[in-house]
């Protein structure tokens, strides 16, 4: 079983409530992370923006400020931190990818988990997408470097996804056959935190392998489903569309994603459903300048972050077969 780390809670509540399905490791990591050590990060993030020019945006030197935030908060987690270099094909210029993971669990079986850290030009992107980075420093820090897991549980932060993805395909493609084939799977979580948003769970579904993803992809998608639905909303299970998560589904790569919607609209049903406005944009501060702390959605993102935490836990202690 997990303990939570130093300043992370306690497991609380009733563990009669939760699901049979849900093992003891998830009960404890859900519990102990919260969404004011988030808003924590999502403070530091805003004033990275504020301080370079009014955004993250890679290359850049909010983009960079923001690279030795993340990294710091790992190393005083616990973590040892790679921050290898990549070249951007339509950029000048190097950027970093930030690396940690666990000491502990099979090297031979990796739980890669990953958030874009780059904004667009025009804002600080604290939702799109500080809210999903916020969210895994923070599942990192009360996980632990040294938690007693079955399987080594990665955290990657990549740049330029607002440039075509340019990090995250750096990395993978910088992987060799041997290093790609100790992954199990690859989580991605961008945006989980706007006004109007949703609940969506992708991977599994969709016509061609670039929307649905490898085989056990569906898995992935339906373990945090079903991570979301123990929380008390009801997911929708929804196509990729292109994100960081492409380079490792083209890799053959097990791969799901978290997300709560961006500029498309709210329908009734999913008003219905969710609650907020129909026909309003998910987040209508998407790409612009006030995508600011205040734009961030506490309720949503708290539903996210104990189901993202939930998942990652699965995951770490499940056996690598139960995916491929």
């Amino acid at each position: 079983m997990l303990a939570p780390v130093a300043g992370c809670s306690a497991p609380a509540g009733n563990p009669a409530s939760i699901a049979a399905t849900d093992g003891p490791a998830a009960q404890q990591l859900k519990s102990s992370v919260t969404d004011a050590g988030v808003v924590v990060h999502l403070q530091a993030l805003q004033r990275i923006a504020d301080e370079n020019g009014g955004n993250r945006a890679s290359p850049g030197p909010g983009y960079d400020a923001n690279v030795d935030y993340v990294a710091g908060v790992l190393r005083a987690s616990g973590y040892e931190v790679d921050t290898p270099a990549y070249e951007g094909s339509r950029q000048r210029g190097t950027m970093r990818t930030v690396l940690a993971q666990t000491r502990t669990g099979s090297p031979g079986h990796v739980v890669v988990v990953g958030a874009h850290l780059d904004s667009v030009t025009d804002g600080p992107g604290i939702v799109d997408n500080g809210s999903g980075v916020a969210a895994l420093l923070e599942i990192a820090r009360c996980l632990g470097p040294s938690a007693a897991l079955r399987n080594t549980v990665r955290f990657a932060f990549f740049g330029s996804e607002e440039d075509g993805s340019q990090g995250a395909k750096a990395y993978v493609t910088g992987l060799s056959a041997e290093e790609l084939g100790t992954i199990m799977l690859y989580l991605n979580v961008d945006m989980i935190a706007s006004p109007n948003g949703g609940y969506f769970a992708q991977g599994g579904v969709g016509a061609d392998l670039s929307a649905s993803g490898p085989a056990g992809s569906a898995t992935v998608a339906g373990v945090l489903a079903g991570q979301l639905r123990q929380t008390g909303v009801q997911p929708e299970n929804i196509e990729f569309v292109g994100d960081d998560e492409s380079a490792f589904v083209e890799a053959g790569i097990p791969s799901g994603g978290a997300e709560n919607g961006d500029h498309k609209r709210k329908s009734a049903a999913q008003a219905q459903a969710w609650g907020g406005a129909a026909d309003e944009r998910f987040d209508p501060c998407y790409h612009r300048s006030c995508d600011r702390l205040d734009n961030v959605n506490r309720v949503v993102l708290s539903h996210y972050l104990a189901a993202i935490a939930g998942t990652v836990a699965h995951f770490a202690m499940s056996e690598a077969s139960n995916l491929r």
